[in-house]
């Protein structure tokens, strides 16, 4: 039977939790070669929560550090365990969140810290069996008032930024997400339940197997990956009114920064060091952000940071256990460790207790009554707008029998009716504009276009209306002008421009121009074109272009010179070309620097030019831009 849960705030009915600062403790390895004892360690401790480190600007100072607990050399893995975890993993039978990590270098015994040996075992074997010892003694205490204790493991890694699951190794890359109470889940994810410290060896074992690790020139088994092992504890009340909680404890064992220049990666290593090199820049960029409260906190940038989310900043109480080493060669590697560790204790996460209360279960008798209600309330609604629908021509008839149908439903359902009635009028009365969506605008450009086309049309129109009207002038013109065309430049121009012939331009003369170019209308006098050309002036004449140009009957120009002003055109360009220099060549049109030199360059290889049109062969010149170059200069020369 299924149940509609609600998630709430455990301090409702009991005392607000206060917020709780992360705990960070240090542990200091032993020497690890016998070479190195003779020299002097680069770091020492000072009491059990301080130490300090030479300062590597000055030999003759240290750097002092303080915080929650310190662990030397020859410290046991019983009393890290003690004095850092254990005091937290009560929390976790009153449906709070957990979590310890191991942070520090490749080399500084992380994984020893987490997982131990037979003969010194962990802070993971130890906290589970703390905690299967702790559920069985509250499940079995006189004031249990009905508790029941059920606990189940996950264990996954994150190797190159991949989710993978280490008790089913077939499940890789597995998905992060967020519910909507904003809590840290791993959809698909493997559940073992366990009951005794025998149940997880047996899943756990052979799990650790599945894990990735290689040989570098720093540790014989470097893990390539982080390593989570999750254990969720569920508190389940047997009697009413049936509350669970819920509480998560993360154990993390991170893979260490690695330095490439000392560790040798190579190929597939080089790749595993950068991914866990990215995902820890990452966890020191949200610690930095946390610390500065920034607005955003980029979680989301490593898969590391996200699984962590509810640890740095979030709803639990967090340990974070930060291995150095004593030797001088990983000096720098411990500085940056303690840096980090520093700044890691400011952080403030907000724990509460994850409770879920099941809705209450109604008597079969009142649910049936109750659902006879609604289906009938649902045949009258339906009835009463069949009848009172908009089918009848009298709108006040209309009104009147819609009421006399509402009067007859549930007070509740007819007000919940009116105010969606209310609802619906105010939105139509109002005039808001649409939403601005592609489509939209889309549609809104498609209008305008054809718009636009219905215009161009009508101007095409009225184009041809005063072209034939131009073209019935001009043969007025040539009517009366039988004999000889006595009219002057000024009278021809002024009776045929009349028409607005696209492409025509208007020709000015100044002071200083030399030559008078003129503009003749399309049926000009022969006479008058003979004696221009005479004179050696360029003449241009309006012709049509063909269809096949894309515009019908639009009106053009060309240009007619005398055959051997254009003779002594060509021959002045080809003795440029062949004699002239940078400077000269950049006087002639659409010769820039690039193409003189090109130009200087194929006359010393092929020798001179034997004709204007050989400057197709230089690059990025075709025959037409060579057709184009001669009519421009040759005009040029003519106009000047």
């Amino acid at each position: 039977m299924a149940t509609r849960a609600s998630v709430m705030d455990c301090s409702v009915g009991s005392k607000k939790l206060s917020p709780s600062r992360v705990r960070v403790a240090v542990r200091l390895r032993p020497f690890m070669e016998k070479d190195d004892k003779a020299q002097q360690p680069c770091v020492r401790g000072l009491d059990a929560q301080s130490l300090e480190i030479v300062n590597w600007r000055n030999q003759l100072e240290t750097m002092q550090y303080q915080f929650d607990a310190f662990y030397g050399n020859e410290s046991s893995q019983r009393e890290v365990y003690s004095g850092s975890v254990c005091p937290i993993l009560t929390n976790l039978l009153n449906g709070q969140n957990a979590s310890v990590f191991a942070y520090g270098p490749t080399g500084a015994g992380k994984t020893h810290t987490m997982l131990g040996n037979p003969a010194q075992p962990g802070v993971i074997p130890r906290a589970v069996r703390d905690l299967l010892q702790l559920t069985r003694a509250a499940g079995g205490t006189s004031d249990n008032s009905g508790w029941t204790y059920s606990i189940t493991m996950s264990y996954v890694e994150i190797y190159q930024e991949k989710v993978m699951d280490l008790l089913e190794p077939k499940n890789k890359d597995l998905p992060i997400r967020e519910d909507k109470d904003h809590n840290i889940l791993i959809p698909g994810l493997t559940q073992k339940t366990i009951s005794t410290f025998s149940d997880f060896d047996e899943h756990f074992i052979p799990a650790s197997q599945n894990r990735t690790v290689a040989c570098t020139k720093l540790n014989d088994r470097s893990s390539r990956s982080h390593a989570v092992l999750l254990i969720k504890v569920l508190k389940t009340q047997q009697v009413m009114p049936y509350r669970q909680l819920t509480g998560k404890l993360y154990l993390i064992d991170l893979a260490g920064s690695e330095d490439n220049r000392r560790t040798g990666n190579q190929g597939i290593r080089l790749k595993e060091s950068g991914a866990i090199n990215s995902s820890l820049f990452t966890l020191s960029k949200v610690v930095d952000a946390l610390n500065q409260g920034l607005p955003r906190i980029p979680y989301r940038d490593s898969k590391l940071t996200r699984l962590l989310q509810d640890s740095l900043g979030g709803s639990a109480h967090s340990v974070m256990i930060t291995n150095i080493a004593p030797e001088q060669k990983y000096y720098f590697d411990t500085l940056t460790a303690l840096n980090f560790a520093a700044k890691s204790k400011q952080i403030i996460n907000r724990p509460f207790c994850q409770e879920t209360v099941p809705a209450a279960v109604q008597p079969p008798a009142k649910r049936l009554r109750e659902d006879a209600e609604s289906t009938s309330s649902s045949r009258q609604l339906k009835k009463s707008k069949t009848e009172g629908g908009d089918d009848s021509p009298n709108p006040e008839e209309n009104r009147v029998k819609r009421k006399l149908n509402l009067a007859s439903l549930d007070p509740a359902v007819v007000e919940r009716l009116l105010k969606l009635d209310k609802i619906l009028t105010e939105k139509g009365m109002k005039e808001t504009q649409l939403l601005s969506t592609p489509k939209r605008e889309r549609m809104a450009l498609l209008k305008k276009w054809e718009e636009s086309q219905v215009e161009i049309e009508r101007l095409k129109e009225k184009q041809k209306e005063l072209e034939q009207k131009a073209l019935a002038a001009e043969a007025r013109l040539e009517k009366s002008n039988t004999s000889d065309s006595g009219l002057s430049d000024s009278s021809v121009n002024e009776s045929t421009f009349r028409a607005p012939l696209r492409g025509r331009k208007r020709v000015t003369s100044t002071a200083k121009s030399k030559k008078v170019v003129r503009v003749l209308p399309l049926q000009e006098n022969n006479q008058q074109k003979n004696s221009i050309l005479e004179e050696g002036l360029p003449v241009f004449e309006k012709k049509t272009r063909s269809a096949c140009e894309g515009r019908e009957n639009e009106p053009g120009w060309e240009v007619k010179i005398r055959s051997d002003l254009l003779q002594s055109g060509r021959q002045k360009i080809l003795h440029l070309l062949n004699c002239g220099s940078v400077k000269e060549l950049k006087s002639l049109q659409k010769i820039g620097d690039k193409k003189a030199k090109l130009i200087m360059g194929w006359r010393e290889v092929n020798g001179p030019f034997t004709n204007v049109e050989d400057l197709a062969s230089l690059e990025g010149m075709s025959l037409k831009q060579v057709t184009s170059f001669l009519k421009a200069n040759i005009m040029t020369m003519v106009t000047s």
